[in-house]
């Protein structure tokens, strides 16, 4: 592995010119070991599970300091936050909500039979899942774009039930954040609850129910959005009881770029990913020692200005965070391809051509003026996006992920005799004689059941 530099620097600088970047694990990494946290998840989705409500109250003053007057936001909890909003970021939420909407309404998927033969079909129908539990954080930041993210590919999936959970704030009365109570009523959710962390994924799973027996949460058939490592690992412990979109890591950008990037841009970006939590990840893979150089200065100049200064320089200093050089290009692709970054900005000449080149990678953002700070809100893309590498097997969220592929098969006689000598035969080499029964049975009423050999 090769050295780091001895350049003053809010972040590591790597010097790969000259090594196999196609072989060494040469990208740094956030290190999330969601296996610790599960033995202290286990008991809080057991107790969930069997006291229901009374559980997560007792969790919300535990976790939350604060007990929720109610798990479930009334209606009128909801129009208040949405007459309240500020007026700018309602403009903002609307326009966002409009192309997220546009671009999520185009993958809707369409029905399609396949005709194999006269009387042989078979047809793909898309169907929606049943029942969604959106969840939003409510940590260090307020994401109201998640639950635009979220509520707006599941309803352009039409997802014929969804609810958001996103945890009760001391601030506001035991209720979450007025922002996500606000975009929640704009797109028309009525069901929201008070419930944060592993507790409320728990909750989406299993469901819990009032005094009187009758679900307050009914039970989901999957759960989606981001959230802490104690979300991720109730996600992974109840996986197979509920659906999830995946075990949501730390945020990572990294940015491809020659000498033609503009380093305040590439600092401003890499800062704005920092800026979301300490084990944020940033890195940036160049091809040109004078942009690492004035990228760094640049760092310096941004980072004394801004809000969150402490949490981003945790975040550029951590592990996880580092300045690659290498040799090319070729050498460069090869290094953000294996790293699969959650958000990949491409600033290159002919970034287009570029970016083209990528196969791993949540999103990509091409050239200088689309900023991953763009897509968090409203490019039109989805946020919620793979992490940890999983780009390379692994898609964002998107109409897709609440939708299930279902065949009809449809064979008259005719069409299943002609296919009946086939199955025959794989039925027998498979040694499984009761298949070839099954479809040889339809046009002799004198077979008889085969017998064990």
């Amino acid at each position: 592995m090769p050295e780091e530099t001895t350049i003053s620097s809010p972040i590591a600088v790597r010097d790969l010119r000259g090594h196999d970047v196609y072989t060494e694990n040469v990208a740094p990494r956030a290190f999330l070991d969601i296996d610790a946290v599960l033995a202290s998840t286990r008991p809080i989705i057991e107790a969930v599970k069997t006291h229901g409500v009374d559980a997560l109250m007792e969790f919300a003053e535990k976790f939350d300091r604060v007990r929720p007057p109610a798990l479930r936001v009334p209606g009128s909890v909801l129009k208040e936050a949405l007459s309240n909003l500020d007026p700018t970021v309602r403009e903002a939420l609307d326009e966002t909500i409009r192309r997220v909407r546009a671009v999520h309404h185009d993958q809707r998927r369409e029905e399609h039979t396949t005709t194999l033969a006269p009387g042989a079909t078979v047809t793909e129908r898309w169907l929606p899942v049943d029942r969604v539990g959106l969840y939003v954080p409510g940590g260090r930041a307020v994401y109201p774009s998640s639950v635009v993210m979220n509520v707006v590919a599941a309803q352009e999936a039409d997802v014929p039930s969804l609810a958001i959970s996103s945890p009760p704030q001391v601030e506001n009365g035991g209720w979450p954040h007025p922002v996500i109570l606000a975009a929640a009523a704009m797109l028309g959710v009525e069901e929201v609850y008070a419930v944060g962390g592993a507790q409320a994924i728990a909750m989406f799973a299993h469901g819990v129910r009032d005094a009187d027996g009758t679900w307050l949460c009914a039970p989901v058939s999957m759960v989606t959005g981001p959230g802490n490592i104690y979300v991720a690992a109730a996600k992974r412990a109840l996986r197979g009881v509920v659906g999830i979109d995946s075990e949501a890591g730390p945020t990572e950008i990294a940015i491809l770029a020659d000498d033609s990037a503009d380093p305040e841009w590439v600092a401003a970006d890499l800062i704005s990913q920092a800026e979301h939590d300490v084990i944020a990840a940033s890195v940036l893979v160049t091809t040109s020692a004078d942009l690492a150089e004035d990228v760094i200065a640049a760092l310096d100049r941004q980072i004394v200005n801004a809000k969150h200064s402490e949490r981003i320089r945790e975040a550029l200093g951590g592990q996880q965070s580092a300045i690659l050089i290498v040799d090319d290009l070729e050498a460069g692709l090869a290094v953000v391809n294996a790293y699969g970054a959650e958000h990949l900005e491409v600033q290159t000449r002919d970034a287009a051509a570029v970016a083209r080149q990528i196969r791993n990678a949540g999103a990509i953002f091409v050239g200088g003026n689309a900023p991953v700070a763009l897509g968090d809100y409203c490019a039109g893309s989805n946020h919620v996006l793979p992490t940890g590498g999983s780009a390379a097997h692994a898609s964002g969220l998107s109409v897709q992920t609440f939708l299930r592929g279902v065949h009809l098969i449809e064979y008259d006689a005719t069409a299943l005799g002609t296919v009946e000598p086939f199955v025959t035969a794989l039925a027998d080499a498979e040694d499984l004689p009761a298949h070839g029964f099954a479809a040889r049975v339809r046009f002799s009423t004198s077979l008889s059941a085969p017998k064990e050999s």
